[in-house]
């Protein structure tokens, strides 16, 4: 018997517990973004609360997979906070994360549909921006997330359309208002991952067409050697 869609998802996901990181050198040129990327952590709870006050209004099947979801994103939360405690954070942009993170908390779009939003054409911009210009410790902690996010938006996705849940016009414009705010600090670039333009791009494919060609290098993105990396930056796996 072939299993649900949100059995699979389930199925594929892959144990991993988050450790410290030590602090290695970045991309010059995009410091001042990754620190507003690096705040941005603070949308990984509120989508785990997004999600857990919706459970009683989603399918049935998919109750186990996104219970799960929810755990997954205190552990990024738990993954985040290492690299900001090994990096240092930017008051500035803490204090503006949150308050984007109160405007996502207020606005009255279903709380899956601006989980979907955050996951897919947030997270997934930023998490390549950390793998590609980051350090050791943000390109492993980044892999790991993108995996667990990759099913995520599935899941959510899925709910979404089986509850014909479509995002406002406000939402798309607190998407894009967010993003543009990370992104501020980077120019027009001729290295394309230090380029405003191209990530804003990849940010409006993500959210309009649901995928986001200029980020398929991701997937053969250089990640560091085990023999070439601190243990202390390597996630452990069940």
């Amino acid at each position: 018997m072939r299993k649900h869609p949100y059995q699979q998802l389930l199925e594929r996901k892959r144990t991993w517990t988050p450790v410290k990181v030590t602090k290695g050198k970045v991309k010059e040129g995009a410091e001042e973004t990754l620190k507003r990327a690096l705040a941005i952590r603070h949308l990984e709870l509120p989508v785990g609360e997004f999600i857990n006050s919706a459970i009683d209004d989603i399918p049935e099947l998919a109750r186990e997979l996104l219970i799960s979801n929810v755990k997954d994103e205190d552990k990024h939360d738990i993954a985040l906070n290492y690299i900001a405690t090994a990096h240092g954070v930017d008051e500035k942009a803490e204090a503006e994360a949150h308050r984007l993170q109160a405007a996502w908390n207020a606005h009255p779009d279903h709380t899956v549909l601006k989980a979907v939003v955050i996951e897919k054409a947030i997270f997934f911009v930023l998490l390549p921006f950390f793998r590609f210009n980051g350090d050791t410790g943000m390109r492993v902690t980044s892999a790991d997330i993108s995996r667990d996010e990759t099913v995520h938006v599935g899941g959510h996705s899925l709910v979404c359309k089986e509850k014909g849940w479509t995002p406002s016009p406000s939402l798309d414009r607190l998407r894009k208002a967010t993003i543009n705010w990370v992104l501020q600090p980077l120019g027009n670039s001729e290295d394309r991952y230090l380029n405003k333009q191209f990530w804003l791009d990849q940010s409006d494919n993500l959210m309009y067409a649901g995928k986001a060609e200029g980020l398929s290098d991701t997937r053969r993105a250089r990640m560091p050697a085990f023999f070439e990396t601190s243990n202390q930056d390597l996630p452990s796996y069940a």
